[in-house]
């Protein structure tokens, strides 16, 4: 097993200069990082292209673009978020002044999956720059192309004494694991996710670890069902369904049940229709997905391509959650539907599954929707929408429980490579005498003041 001991050690030291924490250092290689990638746009497209068939419109849209509006609010607002921040001070601290600055860990391990190869990758890392940290980031061996670009740009603009990429498989991933980070930033599923956890505790390693689950999409009686049909298919079908937060299964309202299943074909055949589609990243995954091919009743979909890796955008019915299918994340472009008539029967069905990282709720009913948001523990969502609520720099994205432990995009990037540090000023002015016990009176005094 190779080993990176050498590598943590130069980043270490290099952190110990100090001069990663220079907000100057660290806008400037933020502002190298998003000259790098319009520079290597085209590339960076082919690449995706090559390695999971993606059209340039997602390719950009759903990778180099989001990036690109990371690096420009992270860069606009940086300066702001490093700036020691003064907070209330008790009255029992009278003469005092209270601070909490955000200081970098120092050498942090930035591992990401093989769906959004770059975007998972990149947008981490531009956390952990605008914290101040040196990184080392292993990308995913199953889209080597994207991997490989990547690293280019990065030792294009970075030394690797900063910055660095290491490739290689699963048994890279585990040598990297041996060594001492300063935190761990981890992107993948639940069973890798558990390793990686382990691995940190050796050395009481702080850990952000970004998981999944089935993320549950409920349709109720009073939707606007067109647009709620438009909005789930795009969600879901994006990518081949390979997004940790797609709506994994539907539950729709009896009532509507027809009606809008026939509405989310029209929205599928109207979005994705006649278009290339996305590739499912490898045989062991199309083989996976295909399985659940002959569950329930095809609606729609169902057509693959084992040469091509591809299966069409897939609605199945007369699903349970006995099938195969519900045991695990789908991470494919096959949707599921069941149907319900009392919403607690929704929410008892998910509370007996672990926390979803998403949940989807579409409904015109404000009762309705403080319902499901006070009684259902998820990582973050929408409500009349799928998706779009990871997009946003202002909303913190992560998940709660088996879901994932921590949060990123915008400033939660920054926090999340930031440790918060607590600093007293305290006067020499004059000194407060009750804190001490030879004080006549000096029990009285505190018992006035704690209370």
């Amino acid at each position: 097993m190779e080993s990176y001991e050498s590598l943590v050690t130069k980043q270490r030291d290099f952190f110990r200069t100090n001069q990663t924490k220079d907000i100057a250092f660290r806008l400037n290689a933020l502002e190298k990082l998003r000259s790098a990638v319009k520079l290597y746009e085209t590339e960076l497209i082919t690449a995706l292209n090559d390695d999971l068939n993606k059209s340039e419109f997602e390719a950009y849209s759903t990778e180099v673009g989001i990036i690109l509006e990371e690096l420009r609010f992270t860069i606009s607002k940086l300066r702001s978020w490093a700036k020691p921040v003064k907070v209330k001070t008790p009255l029992t601290h009278i003469g005092s002044a209270s601070y909490i600055y955000s200081e970098p860990y120092g050498t942090a391990l930035i591992i990401s999956p093989w769906n959004y190869p770059f975007q998972l990758a990149a947008a981490p890392l531009i956390g952990a720059i605008a914290a101040g940290n040196c990184a080392i980031v292993k990308p995913s061996e199953l889209t080597p192309r994207t991997s490989e670009v990547f690293s280019k740009i990065i030792r294009e603009i970075y030394p690797e004494k900063y910055i660095a990429v290491v490739q290689g498989g699963v048994e890279t991933s585990q040598s990297l694991l041996q060594e001492k980070f300063d935190k761990i930033f981890f992107t993948g599923s639940v069973s890798v996710g558990k390793t990686v956890m382990e691995a940190a505790a050796k050395h009481l390693t702080p850990v952000t670890l970004e998981l999944g689950g089935k993320s549950p999409c409920i349709v109720h009686e009073d939707a606007n069902l067109k647009l709620a049909a438009k909005r789930i298919a795009w969600g879901k079908f994006t990518n081949a369904g390979q997004t940790c937060i797609a709506p994994d299964y539907l539950y729709v309202h009896k009532g509507i049940k027809e009606q809008f299943l026939s509405f989310l074909k029209e929205a599928i055949q109207e979005i994705f229709g006649g278009r290339s589609l996305t590739r499912i990243v490898s045989e062991r995954h199309f083989n996976r997905l295909t399985s659940f091919l002959n569950q329930g009743d095809i609606f729609t979909g169902g057509n693959a391509s084992r040469e091509e890796l591809s299966i069409e955008p897939t609605v199945l019915t007369g699903i349970t959650w006995e099938d195969p299918i519900m045991e695990e994340e789908i991470f494919g472009p096959i949707l599921p539907i069941m149907e319900y008539k009392n919403l607690d029967d929704v929410i008892e069905s998910i509370h007996t599954h672990p926390n979803p990282l998403a949940l989807y709720l579409f409904t015109e009913g404000t009762g309705i929707q403080k319902k499901i948001l006070n009684s259902v523990s998820f990582g973050g969502g929408c409500v009349n929408d799928t998706v779009y609520h990871a997009a946003s720099p202002y909303l913190p994205f992560g998940g709660v429980g088996t879901s994932g432990i921590g949060a990123y995009h915008g400033k939660s990037s920054f926090d999340v490579f930031s440790h918060k540090k607590s600093v007293l000023k305290q006067t020499t002015l004059f000194d407060i005498p009750f804190r001490y016990p030879n004080v006549k009176n000096a029990l009285k005094s505190i018992k006035l003041f704690l209370k």
